[in-house]
């Protein structure tokens, strides 16, 4: 079972919950777990959210999907798990981090620290079947995401998103 959305989260995202795609999502992930491993663990779904109470987010990064390898997901897009090899795209980040503003790749690839600051490191799809990227695309994942993004936006408080690759870019 998933972690129950954050409080803070909970009366924004409170229409979407009640919505009959959020059932039929919420039942495909379930069915998805029993019969496939499934990334990131169950309790982790949430952690942007968890990590980034909707007040104090700053700053919006967009990623695609959870990684689908073993021990890299843990609910924030682009983070691995402290001891996990960084993998490209992140590695990539990191590069372009130096190159723009001067910033040391740092050794490892966990970034909850950027979450705990206000970056809200989300995914458009909160989940994915091991081993196969986009497994759990247009599954309603999107449209909830959306959501997220929508009450961003309308917040009275700005906040900067950072679209980084041809799918953040689409939102746009």
């Amino acid at each position: 079972m998933t972690t129950p959305i954050p409080a803070d989260w909970q009366p924004i995202l409170e229409e979407q919950t009640s919505q009959p795609y959020y059932a039929r999502l919420q039942e495909f992930v379930a069915r998805e777990r029993a019969e496939h491993t499934v990334y990131p663990p169950a309790p982790e779904v949430y952690q942007a959210l968890e990590l980034t109470p909707f007040a104090r987010a700053r700053v919006l990064l967009l990623g695609q999907d959870p990684y689908p390898g073993a021990g890299q997901a843990h609910g924030l897009c682009f983070s691995v798990r402290p001891g996990v090899p960084q993998p490209r795209s992140l590695r990539n980040i990191f590069t372009e981090l130096h190159n723009d503003v001067g910033a040391p790749a740092p050794n490892h690839g966990y970034l909850a620290h950027w979450a705990e600051q206000g970056i809200l490191m989300l995914n458009a799809v909160l989940t994915v079947r091991a081993g196969q990227p986009n497994s759990h695309k247009r599954q309603g994942w999107e449209t909830f995401t959306d959501a997220i993004i929508a009450a961003l936006s309308a917040r009275a408080t700005p906040v900067v998103f950072v679209l980084w690759g041809g799918y953040a870019q689409n939102y746009a």
